[in-house]
């Protein structure tokens, strides 16, 4: 069901009048999409709101919606992620069955939890990631009653999965060679890509919460995917949800001034898009600013000690952004692995790197809140 075209090869073979005109039918989209439906819809329930509540119910139909308009402007060039729509529709169905099932509340909350994660199990061919999802960020338990749901649902999810879209990883990597010189630098960097990826959530969090729900969300909207339409004449790498310039990464297909030009554009291409009030989710930019990141900070590194595929960086970057950007270190650690299928031995070097990051992201969260206090 799916072509060997890659979205990145597609935006690249496009005229600019094409891009241009593709992104501004994306912002009308996103615009009057999510204002009516804030207009006329219920209101929308997140997952985590969802799991954490007495009655885990989401409204199927608003959150149906909510997901279309994601998969609709992701596909027109949105650089948002879009892994949130198949987790809330995989929560939202979960709610509705397990309420007819007549189920408890505590029970309701484990089954709508674990239908977040099938979504996201299925959407990107990872079983384990989708369980660890479920367990670490959703549900924050590793208890048997919640393990054996989680894998089981995770795991027919990607089964059922494969029968249309194939047993294909979301990126492929060349075989690189593990050696002291990358393992010193996963130490070395780790927490530059957790004090990176706390500065990260920051902005994001605030540009999300100062989104307008109004009309100015129409005219938001239009005006910033216009603005990326036309960044996207030079730079097609800039559009979809980040995974093309990740690839070229993994591959060694980017110098470092391309690398650190579409890290600031997919930075400010992000948090505007999240700003003027469109929605969409984080996994898949925060894997490519990690792994943009990383080519920049192992350039350095090669400078002095030279010898390192910048592929190797990306994606041991990539994964010690995504952890602590979202907060979640061992799901972050089984994604890039199902994600790549790279050697086992990678493990290592990713550890070390992710352990770095996700401890100073902890110091800078946790000072940041002391400040709040006083």
């Amino acid at each position: 069901m799916i072509g060997q075209e890659s979205f990145l090869q597609g935006v690249s073979a496009a005229p600019p009048t094409r891009r241009v005109l593709a992104l501004a039918t994306c912002g009308l989209v996103a615009g009057l999409g999510w204002w009516c439906l804030y207009r006329f819809g219920r209101p929308v329930v997140s997952i985590r709101k969802a799991v954490g509540a007495a009655d885990p119910r989401i409204p199927v139909i608003t959150t149906a919606a909510h997901a279309l308009l994601q998969i609709i402007t992701v596909a027109l060039g949105s650089p948002l992620g879009r892994e949130v729509a198949p987790r809330e529709i995989g929560a939202a169905l979960a709610g509705w069955l397990s309420n007819r099932a007549g189920l408890a509340a505590a029970d309701s909350r484990i089954v709508v939890a674990c239908g977040a994660g099938a979504g996201l199990a299925a959407v990107y061919n990872v079983p384990i990631g989708g369980a660890l999802f479920v367990l670490e960020v959703l549900l924050g338990t590793f208890s048997l009653s919640a393990v054996v749901p989680a894998v089981v649902t995770s795991v027919i999810a990607a089964l059922v999965a494969r029968i249309g879209l194939g047993d294909a990883s979301q990126y492929t990597v060349p075989p690189f060679p593990i050696t002291p010189s990358l393992v010193v630098w996963s130490i070395a960097a780790g927490p530059v890509f957790g004090f990176a990826a706390y500065g990260f959530a920051r902005l994001t969090s605030a540009a999300r919460a100062r989104a307008p729900r109004d009309w100015r969300l129409l005219v938001g909207c239009l005006g910033v995917f216009l603005v990326i339409g036309l960044l996207a004449i030079p730079f097609p790498q800039l559009l979809g949800n980040g995974k093309g310039p990740t690839q070229m990464g993994f591959d060694n297909d980017l110098s470092m001034g391309l690398a650190a030009t579409l890290l600031l554009l997919k930075l400010l291409a992000t948090t505007g898009s999240l700003r003027a009030g469109a929605e969409g989710g984080l996994l898949t930019p925060g894997l490519a600013i990690g792994a943009l990141l990383a080519l920049l900070v192992g350039g350095l590194w090669n400078l002095a000690c030279p010898g390192v595929p910048p592929g190797a960086f990306a994606i041991v970057g990539a994964a010690a952004f995504l952890a602590s950007s979202m907060k979640m270190p061992m799901t972050a650690i089984v994604l890039m692995v199902e994600f790549t299928r790279v050697d086992r031995d990678f493990l290592f070097p990713i550890c070390c790197a992710v352990g770095g990051s996700f401890a100073v992201f902890r110091i800078c969260a946790g000072r940041y809140a002391k400040l709040r206090r006083k």
